[in-house]
Parts: structure tokens; sequence; C-alpha cells
């Protein structure tokens, strides 16, 4: 699992940068010394720095979160596997959102700026994570990528994680939610074989719908199965090409970023009140002197 080998180590890079210090977490490569006779010592030192690398991204993601939450921003995580129709599908929103909200997007490859340009041809801000051998983004590359977007407050900030079912399911970011997109080209037992990921998704986006009448995809026991690990999680279909489910999308979309305002404004109310009450408590104090 890459939170014990560490993979992609000092490969990660950020554009503008000539090369992101993201990856800084114990490295886990003295698996050859451990091996050696010693498969116990083995075994428990793979468990702590498991242990130290999700510690120190969930530091990381805490600074995340909270950042948006100080600015108002709705940032999620779209998660996949390669080839499920994330990019179009961002297009496709960015396309229906443009001119109402305030976008921007971070883009999680191991190589390329390849999305990242499709989004810039968009006209909306995006910032291109290249992650080498890495096969997830983590909290601090997001991090990095956030301060080079100068984000507006109250903004939706949309992150599509490296194309894995696996490893972006450990990896907290800071986002509201997690959206697991899954393509009917997959099949429909994604649900089961990857557990983890549609247990901590909110969404499930069951895209490329409009292929559905060419193949043997069963989309009521896609979702049964998506249930039986998640029995909260929303479920749309949705198909960047025929628009397909993209008003029932918007309109979850309109409302997390509707709700993220909404707590950063009640948030700044709050403190002005409670300046309120230090200033009259200093008033009081300096009365009685």
């Amino acid at each position: 699992m890459c939170t014990v080998c560490g993979c992609g180590e000092g490969e990660t890079k950020i554009e503008g940068e000539a090369q992101a210090q993201a990856h800084t977490y114990v490295h886990a490569h003295e698996h050859a010394s451990l091996l050696q006779g010693r498969p116990h010592a083995h075994a428990g030192r793979m468990v702590q720095v498991e242990q130290d690398i999700l510690a120190k991204n969930n530091q990381y993601a805490s600074a995340n979160r909270s950042h948006f939450a100080e600015h108002g921003l709705f940032a999620l995580n779209l998660v996949s596997s390669p080839g499920s129709g994330k990019t179009a599908l961002l297009t496709r929103t960015i396309a229906r959102l443009k001119g109402k909200t305030r976008i921007a997007v971070i883009e999680g490859d191991q190589q390329t700026s390849l999305d990242a340009d499709r989004i810039r041809a968009t006209g909306v801000s995006a910032v291109q994570i290249n992650t080498g051998k890495g096969c997830h983004l983590d909290a601090q590359m997001v991090g990095h990528a956030v301060a080079k977007l100068a984000l507006a407050d109250d903004s939706l900030l949309l992150i599509e994680n490296v194309g894995n079912l696996v490893c972006p399911a450990a990896f907290d970011l800071g986002e509201a939610h997690k959206v697991a997109i899954l393509s009917v080209t997959e099949g429909e037992d994604k649900p089961l074989k990857y557990p983890d990921m549609f247990a901590a998704a909110e969404v499930m986006l069951l895209n490329k719908v409009d292929l559905l009448p060419y193949l043997n995809f069963n989309v009521p026991l896609c979702i049964e199965y998506a249930r039986r690990i998640n029995p909260y999680i929303r479920v749309i279909l949705t198909s960047a090409v025929s628009d397909e489910g993209m008003a029932e999308w918007q309109e979850w979309l309109e409302t997390g970023l509707k709700q993220a305002a909404a707590r950063k404004a009640n948030e700044v109310d709050a403190l002005k009140r409670r300046a309120a009450e230090l200033e009259a408590e200093l008033k009081s104090v300096r009365g009685e002197r």
C-alpha cells in the first residue's frame, strides 16, 4: 500500500514550482533490512510508518479544511478509475456553472498537464499536480496548489484526484466531500471490489449513461452494491454527452455552495458577537476603575 512503501516521494511537481515539497513523509524503503530474519519487527514498523504518514497528512488536511471554511469554499475530492470521464464531466459542469459561480480546479495526474489544459480552455483557473510514481494526491500537495490559485471567497474548488480507486480513499485532502465517479463501462461490481472508496464518498456519479443501450450493465444492481457498502450514498446518473443528470448534479453543487457560504457568515457573526462582548467587558472594567 502507498502509505507503507512511500511511493513517489520527491517526484511530485506542482505547476509554477521547480519541485513541490509535498512528500516529506517518513520513507519506508528500509524494507530489505527489516525483512532479514525479523518479520515481526518489519510488520510492526510498517504499521507505525503508515500511522505516521496518515497522521501527518491529517494535520495538513485539517489546516486545509479550516482555510476552506474561513473563506466559504466548497471543496470536493473527485475520485475514480482512469477513464471514468472525470475531466469531461468537469468541463460540462463548468459550462453549466460558469457566470453563476466562481470555480477553480486542481488536477492530479502522474504525468502531463493535459487535463489542466482542458480545464483552462474553458476559462477557469487550474493548477496541475504531477505525482510522478505516486498514486494519489495528499493534503500538503493540495495546500500548495490552493496557494497558487488565489481563490475568491465562496468559490467552488474541484479537486480531480489521480485515477485510482484504492489509495485516495485513505487520504483526506480537507474536502467537504468525496465524490466517486463510476463509468458504466467499468462494471457494476466496482463498489464491492473497492469498498473503502465508496464507503468514504458522499455521492456516486454513475457516469457515461448515454452508453447504456450498448452495454450489459445492471444499473439497479450497481446502486444496490453501492448502498450495501454505504447506505446513505447519493447516486446521480450522469452523462457529459447527453447532459442527463447534470441538472441534479448542478443543484447538489449549488446547495453545497450556499451551505458553505452560510457557515462562513455564521462564523463571522459569531466572531463579531464575541468581539462586542469583549469590548463591553473591557468598558465595564475601565468604568470600575
